[in-house]
């Protein structure tokens, strides 16, 4: 079973979650008393269960964390939040891509290809836009485990590497 995808609560515990990702990233003493085995287990069970009572956060989340303390992996809870992220995008049907391109883009081009994307891929696409001179020109776009790569750099490259079979032939 995959919390939040049968009760519908996915968004929420992704917020509860984040949020207390971003508090332990924040509070590095924090994060190191309820994670660190050199402490008092107890002790650093009631310094997690005073931070969850504080958050309010929800009756599923709070046994969700006091079992990953019960089996000693509270202290992966940034890894496990940035998979969470993953799933509950699943859940609601949203695939999370980067656009990478060589000069600044328009408005309206990035959300051609924004539509194209998410066309494609059949989900709602939420596109990170970053501009990396060194393509020359192009775009390149990650999805996942999918990259569309149409930047000149990399056109440049690929008929080097054939100019160089060619020469071995």
């Amino acid at each position: 079973m995959l919390i939040g995808k049968e009760d519908g609560q996915a968004e929420h515990y992704r917020e509860e979650l984040s949020g207390l990702t971003r508090l332990m990233a924040k509070e590095k003493q924090l994060a190191d008393t309820i994670s660190n085995p050199l402490y008092n287990s107890d002790e650093r069970k009631r310094v997690l269960q005073k931070v969850i009572a504080q958050l309010n956060l929800s009756k599923s989340m709070a046994t969700f964390l006091l079992v990953l303390f019960e089996k000693g992996r509270i202290g992966f809870l940034g890894s496990i939040n940035d998979f969470y992220q993953k799933l509950a995008d699943e859940i609601k049907g949203v695939a999370q891509a980067s656009l990478v391109a060589a000069s600044e883009l328009t408005a309206e081009t990035v959300e051609k290809i924004r539509l194209a994307l998410s066309k494609k891929t059949g989900k709602e696409v939420v596109l990170t836009v970053e501009q990396d001179p060194e393509l020359i020109g192009g775009i390149v776009t990650r999805i996942g485990d999918l990259v569309l790569d149409g930047s000149v750099k990399t056109q440049l490259l690929n008929m080097r590497e054939s100019l160089k079979r060619g020469e071995r032939a």
